[in-house]
């Protein structure tokens, strides 16, 4: 139980120093949140938790994947985000991501990945 409760509240600070950073900093900000925290922390907690070697790496091959059709996301949210109130930025983004992530995986698995 100890164990659990520790990931918590590392993963939880890590997320609250990202939302502080940003607060003070921009660009700071968004460097730290665009780093791979939460699959470098995800990595750490399967490899302390005995996982296989085959399971990390997969973990990290999947990973590379899911994350290029979250970036359109990244293009949208600011532009859209002058025009509109938040809520219909972050809706409209997130549609837009799961969007782009149906049509990734179509595509990708002409070329035999298997997203979905």
């Amino acid at each position: 139980m100890a164990w659990i409760i520790t990931k918590y509240l590392v993963t939880a600070g890590i997320v609250i120093l990202v939302s502080e950073l940003a607060k003070r900093s921009d660009k700071l900000g968004g460097l730290v949140a665009a780093l791979p925290l939460v699959t470098v922390m995800t990595l750490i907690w399967l490899y302390l938790e005995n996982q296989s070697m085959e399971k990390i790496a997969n973990h990290a091959w999947y990973t590379f994947w899911y994350v290029l059709p979250t970036l359109p996301m990244f293009i949208t949210f600011p532009v859209l985000l002058p025009k509109l109130d938040f809520w219909p930025t972050l809706i409209i983004s997130i549609i837009i991501t799961m969007v782009s992530f149906g049509g990734f995986a179509l595509l990708l698995r002409r070329f035999g990945i298997e997203l979905l």
